[in-house]
């Protein structure tokens, strides 16, 4: 029998866990209970959650309405596994899903489960594209991340997710994101330039990848106007647009779909991470009619269509989503959040700090990766669980769950602001 561990001891993980792990290693504790935006290690210390899941909790931990039809389902001996057949918790899902998210938007999709996972979705997505218009080719765009399987990771953009492939990815072309060459020159002018030149060298491609902000990316936001840019491209060459919005969808940005401030009606949207609601796995591909060219069990697998994941994501979507209150509710508060941060940056006296993001999808560039890393840490011992991101890791990233409280939301962003500070005094 393993010998009882002392509390909050990490050596299990640390002698029979691989190397790979990663949070354990930024918040070296052992979590045991969570409620909403707060979580408790295994010694009773309460931490402030503004990672919440890397953005899988967007209504917080153990939302108790969404909880209990899925203890009742569980109690009632509900389907769990069931492949891709017919059950009633999916056909609810589907039904409700298009009656409060996709008729309202005037949106008309098929839905696809592929496996549990957005790299799962971001799969299927390329390989529907690539079947569907018979070319090979893919865009995607610099700091892009779409996850680290090998399809996946062919379209992410971070030299360290691709290196670890050991293998040189192919089929995608890299075109920079909005703003990478700074505020004053159109990069989607650029795009549409090499693909209306017969000479520029990149093949018509079969769809073009993004993200309306990028997360792991460095909290990159798009504007209305390049997206709108992006899109017209697309319907000018024949192109599909795939949106991924496994983090900044399911009402991160305010509303459902960050692309809605935009009026985008993407060829393919790729959904996961906060789309059950709890974060029990699930992802979902929604394409358009004539895009369904699938041969039955042509793409398949084990844990498509978590039976339980769907029904606590229709509870979800009957909660938060059948009135504005929550997509208000996320604008004020992000405005909160980004107006602090504004203030925090500024009192700092230091000109590198900026502040990024949409919504409640916010990040606070340190500029530099030490920096960002020093005032990480510094938070995590004071009580904040927060992440980094960008592709030196400079960017803070803020992702405290959409229903986050008032008063819980004031005492992390206090807490940043004094890491912030005692960090900057202590390196100045």
């Amino acid at each position: 029998m393993p010998k009882e561990n002392n509390s909050n001891s990490l050596s299990a993980f640390e002698t029979l866990e691989s190397k790979v792990r990663s949070y354990s290693r930024s918040f070296p504790v052992v979590f045991r209970k969570a409620a909403g935006a707060l979580l408790e290690d295994e010694k009773g210390s309460v931490y402030i959650d503004f990672l919440s899941g890397a953005g899988v909790l967007n209504y917080g931990h153990n939302d108790p309405d969404l909880l209990h039809g899925a203890i009742e389902y569980l109690q009632s001996n509900g389907i769990v596994h069931g492949l891709d057949m017919a059950t009633s918790a999916k056909r609810e899902f589907m039904e409700h899903f298009d009656a409060i998210i996709l008729r309202p938007r005037g949106l008309r999709y098929k839905f696809q489960f592929p496996g549990p996972t957005g790299a799962n979705a971001v799969e299927a997505a390329l390989k529907l594209a690539r079947k569907a218009t018979g070319r090979h080719t893919v865009i995607s765009f610099t700091n892009g991340f779409h996850g680290v399987s090998l399809g996946a990771l062919a379209v992410t953009g971070n030299r360290y997710y691709r290196d670890a492939a050991g293998l040189p990815s192919a089929g995608v072309v890299f075109m920079p994101y909005d703003g990478y060459f700074g505020p004053d020159q159109d990069t989607s002018e650029y795009l549409d330039k090499v693909l209306s030149d017969a000479s520029g060298g990149v093949d018509l491609p079969a769809a073009i990848i993004l993200e309306t902000v990028q997360g792991e990316g460095g909290i990159n936001s798009a504007s209305k106007d390049w997206l709108q840019s992006i899109e017209r491209l697309c319907r000018k060459n024949g192109i599909l647009l795939i949106v991924d919005d496994i983090q900044a969808g399911c009402g991160r940005t305010g509303s459902f779909f960050s692309f809605d401030f935009a009026g985008l009606s993407p060829d393919i949207v790729v959904l996961s991470k906060s789309l059950s609601g709890v974060g029990l796995p699930l992802s979902l591909l929604l394409l358009k009619p004539e895009l369904d060219v699938w041969k039955p069990g042509e793409h398949n697998g084990t844990f498509r269509g978590n039976n339980l994941a769907l029904l606590t994501a229709t509870a979800a979507l009957c909660k938060y989503w059948t009135t504005e209150k929550l997509s208000q509710g996320v604008l004020k508060t992000g405005r909160i959040i980004s107006e602090r941060l504004r203030q925090v940056a500024q009192s700092s006296r230091n000109p590198l700090l900026s502040v990024r993001g949409r919504g409640m999808m916010l990040g606070l560039d340190c500029s530099t990766g030490k920096l960002a890393e020093k005032i990480v840490r510094k938070a995590f011992e004071d009580g904040l669980v927060v992440e980094r991101c960008g592709a030196e890791d400079q960017v803070i990233k803020l992702l405290p769950p959409l229903t986050v409280d008032g008063e819980t939301l004031k005492q992390g962003l206090d807490i940043l602001d004094m890491s912030l500070h005692e960090v900057c005094k202590m390196t100045a």
